[in-house]
């Protein structure tokens, strides 16, 4: 056996048990989970719930930073940067697949970047307007917004965002063009909606069934084929005879690349034990969405469910030909 070989099989054994003696140290700090949107939206709500399920589970704190702006690119550029510890995390949904199709250069690769932990959430989209709408159900907002286009008001968090994905797919599904007004987010945008400072807004079922329910903002339609249970009154789009229009979101989280394994193990663990928690199911259920199982909250899930959003909601941008400003 050669110097070489014997001085390259001790640096594996080092870095083994380098990594071993990370992992039993990990974390012995507070960590942060970056949500690339801003505060009070629905993925701010979702982050904070996994955020305090999981800092249960790992021991530490672990601390929700809202970096908004870009399309979610400048919180997913900070993640991208970080030091490669497991110490700073990425919550985010589909935007991650679709700013790829939107930007001509970004300061990351959303697959070669990153090292994927699991999936967390899967919820449905929820057509709402301001309350004082014309509208007095699902038939009339359609006819409506069909024949009133020029001056009805779409509001969405941002380029590529799920809300304006959503709001994408029922323009295209209706064959109109309303007033686009981008937001930093899905907080603000619920705001003025309920401030009447825009007409309609179409997006996850975390930020709108609340608002819903105390009466600040009216639903006219699930994004999808079936009815939600938590608005039970409440058509499903394809009621209206409207076809083709069905999108689902999901959260999924992210390690920036180089993350040791046996840091990500632990990670997707407290992420696996975090999606079976009783009062992480009841709190997210309350909002309209739903914690994947187990199963797919591993990193073989995400990385297929990331391909998969890329393939086909990055295509459909690419297709309508829109592009982050």
């Amino acid at each position: 056996m050669t110097l070489r070989f014997i001085r390259s099989g001790l640096s594996l054994m080092l870095a083994a048990t380098a990594f071993q003696a990370l992992a039993q140290d990990f974390p012995n700090r507070a960590m942060t989970m970056v949500m690339p949107y801003a505060a009070g939206g629905p993925g701010d709500t979702i982050t904070r719930v996994f955020a305090g399920a999981m800092q249960k589970h790992l021991g530490q704190q672990i601390v929700v930073d809202n970096t908004a702006g870009a399309s979610g690119s400048i919180g997913t550029a900070k993640v991208a940067r970080a030091k490669p510890d497991g110490y700073t995390l990425l919550m985010i949904h589909v935007s991650h697949a679709t700013n790829q199709a939107m930007y001509k250069s970004l300061p990351y690769h959303p697959v070669d970047d990153f090292e994927p932990i699991g999936r967390a959430t899967s919820g449905p989209m929820v057509i709402v307007a301001r309350n004082d709408f014309p509208a007095k159900n699902l038939n009339e907002f359609v006819a409506y917004v069909k024949g009133n286009s020029a001056k009805v008001s779409l509001a969405h968090a941002g380029v590529g965002s799920a809300s304006h994905l959503c709001g994408l797919m029922m323009m295209n599904a209706l064959n109109v063009k309303l007033n686009e007004i981008p937001y930093k987010g899905t907080g603000p945008a619920l705001t003025d909606l309920m401030g009447g400072q825009v007409d309609i807004l179409c997006d996850q079922t975390s930020g709108t069934v609340p608002s819903v329910k105390t009466g600040k903002i009216k639903a006219y339609a699930s994004a999808g084929k079936n009815r939600l249970p938590q608005l039970p009154d409440v058509p499903a789009i394809s009621d209206a005879g409207v076809e083709g229009f069905e999108i689902n979101i999901s959260f999924g989280l992210y390690a920036p690349k180089g993350t040791p394994k046996p840091v990500l193990d632990q990670l997707t663990g407290a992420l696996q034990k975090s999606v079976s928690d009783p009062e992480v199911r009841q709190r997210l259920e309350a909002m309209g969405i739903s914690a994947v199982g187990a199963e797919l909250a591993r990193p073989e899930a995400l990385r297929a469910h990331l391909k998969n959003e890329i393939d086909t909601l990055g295509g459909l941008l690419i297709k309508a030909g829109v592009k982050a400003n």
